[in-house]
């Protein structure tokens, strides 16, 4: 197995639930190593959150792999000290506690940069480290709330809608990793560590487009208009005769025409309103007539056919049965199979991105709790005695 081009990175994840914790996976797939500070009888929640099996639980298998863990009760002195010895050596620290907890265990920035000057900080809150919000606890469904997310999403008649999985902490997670791999550059060039402050409510925030400025300048809010776009159509999701559903897209003016011609209209693209993508939204009661109608007459194979061979735009709507089984994520190895000593051979998503020289891998599963303790605090020189006595006391 070739090296990650992280390799030799040391990360230390003390992050939970779940932006933090993602991020450092990330990380971990390309190398770094990750070493995962978890309280001694806690634990890191997502080993116990979701579904499990014969007591392992699944999530922890995917958003713990490529992590070495060690346990730790950072609030005690020991603990702290413990985390100040590690912190000492290593390039990277990813936190999400509330602002002010770190400082109160001693381990403020401050202190771990005089430590350390080369050192990350990367600190993952739902709100940020200062403002009138900023001690609250915050979860990734805030930000999906207070970004604007779910007042655009849903049906024009129906609730505001927040999505069934981690939209915001994922989109953090992503955030987080790229932000942390811009102060290592800084640091590589300069010697000089940094803090990284990321609020969660701010990535999905960016990620919803020009919203802001259109209010700012345009005075308009974006509504709910369900699976049709504010900028083009047709644009939706069409039943099949087989009963599948069909994703279309038309964001191109070029494969809008095609679409229309394909189902047999091709006079609609002549009309003056055809011509833009907001022309053409305005006019999505009738493009999606004419679309649904159409493929509501043939199964989803033929459909997906007749619109492969016009290159027009058109995908499946896919649970997750059909990523396993579908052929161009089989050729990517989308879904990797890792062996686990708890579970055998276990499948799951791959690392993010393809790189031709230094490709990432996942190399191991979640770890039990505390699997690393010897090998990494050894490392401090800690011996068995040393080790015997921490855990005694509770502080590993």
């Amino acid at each position: 197995m070739r090296s990650g081009p992280l390799t030799g990175v040391v990360v230390l994840d003390l992050a939970t639930l779940f932006a933090g914790p993602l991020a450092a996976t990330i990380l971990g797939d390309y190398g770094a190593d990750v070493i995962k500070i978890e309280h001694p009888a806690k634990g890191d929640p997502s080993r116990t959150h979701g579904h499990t099996k014969d007591g392992h639980g699944l999530w922890w298998k995917m958003l713990g792999r490529n992590k070495r863990t060690v346990t730790c009760d950072l609030g005690s002195p020991e603990g702290a000290d413990l985390l100040r010895r590690l912190a000492a050596t290593a390039d990277v620290l990813i936190e999400n506690f509330r602002p002010g907890t770190l400082e109160r265990w001693g381990l403020s920035p401050e202190t771990l940069h005089a430590a350390n000057p080369r050192l990350v900080v990367a600190r993952v809150t739902g709100f940020g480290q200062f403002g009138p919000y900023a001690g609250r606890p915050g979860f990734g469904t805030l930000a999906e709330s207070m970004s604007g997310f779910a007042a655009m999403t849903g049906e024009p008649e129906g609730p505001p809608t927040l999505p069934p999985f981690g939209l915001a902490d994922g989109i953090a997670a992503l955030t987080c990793a790229q932000a942390v791999m811009t102060a290592l550059f800084h640091a590589a060039r300069t010697g000089e560590g940094q803090v990284v402050d990321l609020a969660i409510i701010e990535p999905l925030l960016t990620v919803l487009g020009p919203q802001a400025t259109v209010w700012d300048q345009l005075g308009i809010v974006q509504e709910r208009t369900g699976n049709r776009s504010v900028n083009n159509a047709p644009r939706n999701t069409y039943r099949t005769r087989d009963g599948r559903w069909l994703a279309v897209s038309t964001s191109a003016q070029s494969i809008a025409e095609r679409v229309l011609t394909l189902v047999g209209h091709p006079e609609v693209c002549a009309e003056p309103w055809f011509a833009t993508g907001g022309g053409r939204a305005a006019h999505a009661d009738l493009l999606d007539g004419l679309v649904g109608s159409w493929i509501a007459e043939r199964d989803a194979d033929e459909v997906v056919r007749a619109f492969t061979e016009a290159q027009a735009a058109v995908a499946p709507v896919y649970d997750i049965r059909d990523v396993f089984e579908d052929p161009q994520y089989r050729a990517l190895d989308s879904i990797t199979t890792v062996d686990d000593p708890d579970l055998g051979p276990l499948r799951m998503q791959n690392v993010l991105y393809r790189l031709d020289r230094t490709p990432g891998s996942v190399r191991w599963t979640g770890r039990a709790r505390g699997a690393d303790n010897a090998e990494v605090y050894s490392g401090l020189g800690l011996d068995d005695g040393d080790l015997a006595a921490l855990e005694a006391k509770g502080v590993i």
